[in-house]
């Protein structure tokens, strides 16, 4: 290629990739799959490594690394980014206030026309301004006290919802303010892959944004997945700026901007309370935090005719919502047993009102957390609840502890069934050992015997077992299996034939393999693969229930951690006549045929998949028996051993994960290309 045909590709790969980027985080509207971007992306980054000349700052490849800075350098806004009143009655009457004191103002009679108003969501998040010159981001700044802020470029540079090069804009200078912001799940997703490790988890999802927003290194962003919002200009030179808020906010998204689709246009105070109970409704169902909305007088000839108090806008107020964070006391310490057997320690708290409902109860997660945190009975501490977390206890008051309160301590027997307690070497999480007995876990293990992949009830789904459960006519799995065509046909929505069908089932499971009986156990980590290999392996039921360690570590891929879970269950008395049980209850397999030998190609031997996200046409089992089949294997997390990630839509953080290790991605199109190129 000539120069300038390296040129001109260069030029195109990053219009291609800006489109594509527009299309995904902003529109979330991808038009091709991740692993196409994934390959324009790379090209470019080639053209750059080999011609440096032909990178420029709006470079999708200059979203990624950048030096670590000494400190962040003061930004002077030459426009001042002042703040907005807060109206604190978050009832009906705080919208009243404002449109009285703006139709005041205005000096209108109650004969004018209702105030037209632009009504948006007040984000919780960090203030930031964009400065874009010729249509390329320049700077990023953070609000500071207004006057002067920090110079954040080299971190925002790394959001890939703000675009570095504005659409169809080349205007002088244009500033664009709004909000980065982290969404709920994500935050979530981070602390409890912070908790599996056993490290410090974050206290908010605000001060998780602001905090990665002001590091001095901007690989401190990975793992920490940001946002942005628009909603307002600063400095502005040469655009034609519309004339009213509304129509400026829908220039900035025509431009790439993110602007959030919870806004409206509408008249006078009834068209606010509307509003403000609109989204108070709905506030718990936003995958982002709010503390309110936001009113604007919608004419900017009008803002400008009401001008500014005390550094305040008098066009616009935050109207708040019951705060998501409030203080109360521990009054007690217990331990809840989940579906899993995961014992989660619960703060028993003296009731305050939080997030829009009284809280009594409130998660500290792990034992390790708890001890982070050190939190001890009788102490005051930081409650939060927001949208549809469970309330946790985010922290201690300093100070407010009167005398000494021992630590707490985890129970070593289950308070539910009395099953030991164990905790995996290197894990942060107890667990119960019951499994099969454990009634807090009962419902949990008669779906997972009865899956697909296990002993394959037909019929025997969620809305069923938990009939079975409640009405006490299924206690323990060997239950399922006294179950009568008249008991289940009794069931609600059960019709006779439905009730046949399902006892048929049932007879027909009695046949299985040792294999799938084993995994329909639902030993704590024996997945399907290793379920098999401790069949080949032993042979016999009773050989894997009487294995030592030493045995058991024998067995292909068995570590020390799977050997002890398989051991702790079966050493529990109740999960081996559970088992004995289900064998009287008339099932059975050869225990002597082993397995036949497979003579058939594994193309895909030695190469491990992870699967992530939902595919266009193939479920999830359906993937894995295909690379299964070519004699690949599929494990639950990335690492540096993983050859393939599968990634459909909605991918979470296997997908970051793969990209942070450089693992290759395929989609299911890639995957079903690699399958035919392995035959």
């Amino acid at each position: 290629m000539t120069e300038q045909k390296i040129a001109d590709r260069a030029a195109e790969l990053r219009r291609e990739l800006h489109h594509h980027a527009h299309r995904y985080y902003v529109l979330d509207d991808p038009e091709i799959p991740d692993a196409e971007y994934d390959r324009l992306f790379r090209e470019l980054q080639a053209l750059e490594e080999a011609h440096p000349e032909l990178r420029t700052p709006d470079s999708p490849t200059q979203r990624v690394g950048g030096a670590v800075l000494p400190s962040l350098t003061p930004v002077r806004h030459t426009v001042p980014m002042l703040s907005i009143r807060t109206e604190t009655d978050t009832e009906d009457s705080g919208a009243l206030n404002f449109d009285a004191r703006v139709r005041r103002e205005l000096r209108l009679t109650e004969a004018d026309a209702p105030v037209e108003y632009a009504a948006e969501l007040k984000f919780d998040g960090l203030a930031i301004n964009l400065r874009y010159e010729e249509g390329v981001l320049v700077q990023a700044a953070t609000r500071g006290d207004g006057e002067v802020g920090e110079d954040v470029t080299h971190n925002i540079r790394k959001i890939p919802q703000i675009p570095l090069r504005l659409h169809g804009v080349d205007v002088p200078v244009l500033e664009v303010r709004g909000e980065v912001y982290m969404r709920r799940d994500r935050f979530e997703q981070m602390n409890a892959r912070l908790r599996d490790k056993g490290e410090r988890t974050f206290v908010n999802p605000r001060n998780t944004a602001a905090g990665a927003v002001r590091q001095l290194d901007p690989a401190a962003l990975d793992g920490k997945p940001l946002n942005f919002f628009a909603y307002g200009l600063g400095d502005v030179q040469g655009w034609d700026v519309p004339a009213t808020h509304s129509a400026m906010l829908d220039a900035l998204h025509r431009m790439g901007l993110p602007v959030d689709k919870e806004r409206t246009v509408t008249q006078g105070a009834a068209g606010l309370i509307a509003f403000h109970q609109r989204i108070g409704a709905k506030r718990d169902a936003l995958p982002f935090d709010i503390d309110g909305v936001v009113y604007k007088v919608n004419s900017r000839a009008l803002q400008q005719r009401l001008g500014f108090v005390s550094r305040e806008p008098r066009w616009a107020v935050a109207h708040k919502y019951p705060a998501q964070e409030q203080m109360t006391v521990v009054n007690g310490i217990d331990v809840q047993v989940g579906r899993t057997g995961k014992l989660t320690p619960v703060a028993k708290l003296q009731p305050v009102f939080v997030g829009g409902t009284t809280v009594s109860n409130a998660t500290l997660h792990n034992l390790f957390e708890l001890r982070r945190k050190r939190v001890r009975v009788g102490d005051t501490v930081i409650v939060r609840r927001a949208g549809d977390v469970i309330p946790e206890v985010v922290g201690v008051v300093p100070g407010k502890r009167s005398g000494y309160v021992p630590n707490f301590r985890m129970p070593r027997q289950c308070p539910v069934c009395g099953s030991d307690v164990l905790r995996e070497k290197g894990g942060v999480d107890h667990r119960c050992t019951g499994g099969l007995f454990c009634a807090a876990q009962r419902k949990q293990a008669i779906l997972h015997f009865a899956g697909r992949r296990a002993m394959d009830i037909e019929g025997l789904g969620e809305k069923i077992v938990d009939q079975l459960i409640e009405g006490g006519i299924v206690r323990t799995l060997p239950d399922l299996y006294k179950l009568g065509v008249a008991k289940l046909a009794a069931l609600e929505r059960m019709a006779d034939k439905s009730a046949q069908n399902l006892v048929a089932a049932l007879d027909k499971s009695k046949r299985t393999t040792l294999g799938r009986f084993l995994y329909a156990l639902g030993i704590r980590q024996v997945g399907e693969t290793t379920a098999k290999d401790l069949a080949k392996h032993f042979g016999s039921l009773d050989r894997i229930m009487d294995a030592s360690l030493e045995q058991l570590l024998q067995v292909k891929d068995v570590g020390p951690v799977v050997a002890q879970s398989i051991r702790a269950f079966f050493d529990q008395p109740h999960n081996r006549e559970v088992a004995e049980q289900l064998r009287a209850a008339g099932i059975s397999w050869d225990e002597h045929a082993g397995v036949e030998a497979d003579t058939t190609p594994k193309p895909l031997a030695g190469k491990t998949f992870v699967l992530t996200g939902t595919l266009p046409t193939l479920s999830r089992d359906d993937a894995k028996d295909l690379i299964e089949a070519a004699g690949g294997k599929v494990s639950g997390s990335v690492s540096k051993k993983t050859h393939f990630v599968v990634a459909g839509s909605e991918a979470g953080s296997k997908l970051d994960k793969a990209n942070e290790l450089g693992v290759a991605v395929l989609d299911e199109a890639g995957l079903l290309a690699l399958l035919r190129s392995a035959e």
